[in-house]
């Protein structure tokens, strides 16, 4: 595994993190992990030198679980978890206060509940789950913030921003109040790669990637016709013949790299850390194998300079969430 520093928080985090939205079980949006399952597969991540796990309140049963696995575990594992916005409205709109999805008493409550729930004495990154540039200056977040780090109970401040408005954050980037950022990056969204990129390395901001394989329509197993388990959100991201369109663009970029189906998982994790800006990728895995695979991504091996530019053609920007 290798590691890379997560921003200004100093933090030496593993390229490869754990995405744990997915092991949440019940009231997660995901179907088909057990609770053993999922600890099992964690436990695994950490064996193989995984050091960083994102998780959330609104994960179902995930706090608790990634609670449970790291207490009992003897390596330095960092945590960052998310707090939900108190109007519940993902993602924010613009024009929304402040005051109505973040004030501090919002904050300081959901982090109490997260921290009961996981066990754990303090989280080493807490993000808003939302975010919009309209809140930078405003309400008593940054206060409670900073609060919040004197008390110890966080370490470092970060935000998961908004499904495809990468630019919806370079306020706040620029304004040195956040120490980290989660953003989609991926061969089908390279947007990040204009602005938000370059300002997260310009103010030393650690980025953290997710939907790198674009909840699994990057792994080459999304076809014409593929469904998903009654009450897994793929049900509404893959609706309709979304299944078809993914398919063609996938072929396109395998028949591009001249590669097989079953390495564009790995073409696309890579892909993500090509750029020197990216902390750490935090695919999905709820399962040993997906650990196993994942994993071994992060051996020091780039992909070719060729191979990047070609990606560079595949962009295809679209919003599945909505």
């Amino acid at each position: 595994m290798e590691y890379r520093i997560l921003g200004r928080t100093g933090l030496l985090v593993s390229e490869i993190g754990f995405g744990a939205w997915g092991i949440g079980a019940a009231g997660s949006g995901w179907v088909g992990a057990t609770e053993q399952e999922s600890i099992q597969a964690l436990r695994r991540a950490i064996e193989l030198g995984v050091n960083f796990i994102d998780t959330a309140r609104g994960y179902g049963e995930s706090e608790r679980i990634v609670g449970q696995v790291v207490r009992s575990s003897q390596a330095e594992i960092y945590v960052a978890t998310k707090v939900p916005p108190l109007n519940r409205r993902w993602p924010a709109p613009s024009g929304i206060d402040p005051m109505e999805a973040f004030p501090g008493s919002h904050i300081r409550a959901g982090l109490e509940t997260s921290l009961s729930a996981s066990g754990l004495e303090a989280f080493d990154v807490l993000q808003f789950h939302v975010w919009s540039d309209d809140w930078v200056g405003r309400g008593d977040w940054l206060e409670t913030i900073a609060d919040l780090k004197r008390e110890g109970k966080i370490r470092f401040f970060g935000v998961s921003i908004n499904d495809y408005q990468p630019d919806n954050a370079l306020a706040l980037i620029a304004s040195g109040a956040v120490d980290t950022v989660q953003i989609i990056y991926n061969i089908f969204h390279q947007a990040p790669r204009q602005w938000l990129l370059p300002a997260s390395a310009e103010h030393n901001v650690g980025v953290i990637v997710r939907v790198a394989l674009d909840e699994g329509g990057l792994t080459g197993r999304v076809r014409d016709g593929t469904t998903f388990p009654d009450g897994d959100f793929r049900t509404r991201f893959f609706r309709d013949d979304r299944p078809a369109q993914v398919e063609a663009h996938v072929d396109a970029i395998v028949a591009d790299l001249a590669i097989g189906h079953d390495q564009l998982a790995e073409t696309a994790l890579r892909f993500a850390l090509a750029s020197p800006a990216v902390s750490t990728v935090i695919p999905g895995m709820r399962t040993v194998t997906n650990v196993e695979r994942n994993a071994v991504i992060s051996d020091g091996r780039a992909l070719p300079p060729t191979q990047l530019d070609k990606l560079a053609n595949h962009a295809w920007e679209r919003n599945f969430y909505e």
